[in-house]
């Protein structure tokens, strides 16, 4: 959402201090490490060629692999360039001196030796390659799902071994983060694929779905981002979302795509959306917050 200005400090704080959090998953719980600047327990005595390491690679300074719930998975695909920028803002963040918590996850999923193997079959390290039979803007939205927004984290069914499904990409998983069910975000089913525009755009802005409710979870906290982006960046976003290249199983016959039916992006609930959505977008426009009309 656009909160006031006055918020922008107390929102941040807010952010740095929920990294404590602990990350529910299938294979047990991760607690976020600090990443903030302090040299003792964060990043404060990291290089620009640590970080770029960590988010290329998933490897530590000490050189050992990193845990995939740090989704670096996705974070390769970044240029050097937005790596080197993302760089520059983590050394400017408060500085928070609390010590890491451990992970409470059975030992065999805390193991590092092992990822190196993990790696070989999950994982390809490098910068996204834009497909030349794709014009600029869908390409620059593609990198902005796969590689910066990491959509595919949570909205992308994993194998056994905690692997993304490729075949299966944004189509959705009942084993979602914190164990809530992530829809089904490609075009091919009953999910998003009637969605205008504006029900896109109105979602990456303010969270309103086109039903007039409101995305909640882990969702609302990507909100808090994706309405910081450019209308340009969105507009990519969505050019990508609706074109993306169809995976076979990703199509209406896909073993996920009934995870519609347990999320808020079912659209059959839309067809008496527009007074709802007028009501909300007014209150909010009483609280503060910037609400374009697109409706």
């Amino acid at each position: 959402m656009h909160w006031l200005p006055h918020n922008q400090r107390k929102l941040q704080k807010r952010r740095l201090n929920e990294w404590r959090k602990g990350f529910k998953t299938p294979f047990g719980i991760f607690n976020s490490p600090n990443i903030t600047p302090d040299p003792a327990h964060g990043i404060g005595r990291w290089t620009e060629a640590n970080f770029i390491e960590a988010l290329r690679s998933g490897k530590s300074p000490k050189g050992e692999h990193y845990l995939p719930v740090f989704p670096y998975t996705s974070f390769s695909q970044m240029t050097n360039e937005d790596m080197r920028h993302l760089w520059a803002y983590m050394k400017t963040v408060p500085t928070i001196q609390t010590q890491n918590k451990s992970h409470e996850a059975p030992l065999i999923f805390r193991l590092r030796f092992s990822l190196g193997a993990w790696k070989m079959i999950n994982f390809e390290a490098g910068a996204f390659v834009p497909q030349k039979n794709k014009d600029a803007q869908w390409n620059h939205g593609a990198y902005l799902v796969n590689a910066l927004s990491h959509c595919g984290e949570c909205h992308t069914p994993r194998n056994l071994m905690g692997g993304l499904k490729d075949d299966l990409h944004l189509s959705g998983t009942k084993d979602g983060p914190d164990g809530v069910s992530a829809p089904n975000i490609t075009p091919y089913t009953t999910s998003i694929g009637d969605w205008s525009d504006d029900d896109l755009d109105t979602l990456f802005t303010i969270g309103m779905l086109p039903d007039g409710d409101f995305v909640g979870g882990g969702m609302a906290e990507a909100v808090e981002n994706t309405d910081k982006m450019t209308p340009e960046d969105r507009k990519a976003i969505m050019i990508y979302l609706m074109k993306p290249t169809p995976p076979s199983s990703a199509m209406p016959n896909n073993e996920h795509h009934d995870s519609r039916d347990k999320c808020a992006l079912h659209r059959n609930r839309y067809k008496r959306a527009p007074l709802k959505r007028q009501i909300n977008r007014r209150l909010l426009s009483f609280r503060g917050y910037s609400t374009r009309c697109i409706c």
